[in-house]
C-alpha cells in the first residue's frame, strides 16, 4: 500500500533531505516523501500551530522544545548532522584575511555591511560579536536575512559585504566566494534534529525513515552537502 509522509525542516537541511528522502524512496518505491523546507522559525511556529507533520527536522534545540511542548513522540528523536558556520563575500571580490579570531575580528569591523541568519547560528553569532565588545559598533550595519532567505543570495546582490551561514546554505549558490569556516576556535556547530509528529498518521513508515535519515548508509550524502554525521 502507497504511503506518503510529511516533513518540513529548516532551510539548512532543504537540499539534504531532497537527496536523503530520495534516495530512501528509491529504497521503498511504495513510500512518497514530501519535503516542505521553511525558515526554522517559522517551521517551529507551525509546528506549535497544530500543523500535523509526519517527521519534523530543526536544530536539536528547536526540536527538544517541541518534544516538550508534546508536539512531537517523546523517544523519537534521532541526530542527523552537524553543521558549522562558513563565510562567503560576492564573487570577484578580494578576499579578507579570515583565518584567525583576531583577523576575522578585524575583517567584521572593516565590512561596511554583515549579514547572518535568524537562525541557531546567528544568535550564536550575536553572542560572538557581545563577546569581542563590538556589537554596538556594528549594529546598524547588520543585515539580518528574512526567514527561508539565504544569506549567501543576498552576498551575490551586494546587499551584504561579509555573509555568515550554515555551510549547506552557502555551497554551490551562483555570485559568491566561499571563504571557509569560521576558525576552529570560535566555530559555531549547530546539530540537526528529527522527530516523529504526535499526529502522525502513518507512525511505522514514519518511524522507518528516521531510522534510515541516522543510518551510517547516509554518510557520504552529509559529506556532500558540507555536513558531519551526527
Amino acid at each position: 500500500m502507497a504511503t506518503t509522509l510529511t516533513l518540513i525542516s529548516s532551510m539548512a537541511t532543504k537540499a539534504l533531505l531532497a537527496d536523503l528522502t530520495a534516495q530512501f524512496s528509491r529504497q521503498h518505491p511504495d513510500i512518497t516523501v514530501q519535503v516542505e523546507s521553511v525558515g526554522g522559525v517559522d517551521a517551529a511556529r507551525r509546528v506549535q500551530s497544530g500543523e500535523r507533520f509526519d517527521v519534523v527536522a530543526l536544530a536539536s534545540n528547536a526540536i527538544e522544545q517541541l518534544l516538550g511542548e508534546g508536539h512531537l513522540v517523546p523517544g523519537s528523536r534521532v541526530d542527523m548532522v552537524r553543521s558549522g558556520v562558513a563565510m562567503a563575500v560576492k564573487a570577484g571580490v578580494p578576499h579578507p584575511d579570515v583565518g584567525s579570531e583576531e583577523t576575522l575580528k578585524q575583517a567584521v569591523l572593516a565590512a561596511p555591511t554583515l549579514g547572518y541568519s535568524t537562525g541557531p547560528s546567528g544568535v550564536q553569532l550575536a553572542r560572538l560579536f557581545e563577546r569581542w565588545g563590538i556589537a554596538d559598533q556594528i549594529r546598524d550595519r547588520i543585515v539580518t536575512a528574512p526567514p527561508g532567505v539565504p544569506v549567501g543570495s543576498l552576498v551575490a546582490k551586494g546587499e551584504v559585504a561579509l555573509g555568515f551561514q550554515q555551510l549547506s546554505e552557502l555551497m554551490n549558490l551562483p555570485g559568491i566566494d566561499v571563504l571557509g569556516g569560521l576558525p576552529e576556535a570560535i566555530q559555531i556547530v549547530t546539530t540537526f534534529s528529527a522527530a516523529r509528529g504526535a499526529h502522525s498518521a502513518s507512525p511505522a513508515v514514519a518511524d522507518a525513515l528516521l531510522a534510515f535519515l541516522s543510518s551510517p548508509a547516509t554518510m557520504a550524502i552529509k559529506r556532500q552537502h558540507g555536513m558531519d554525521p551526527a
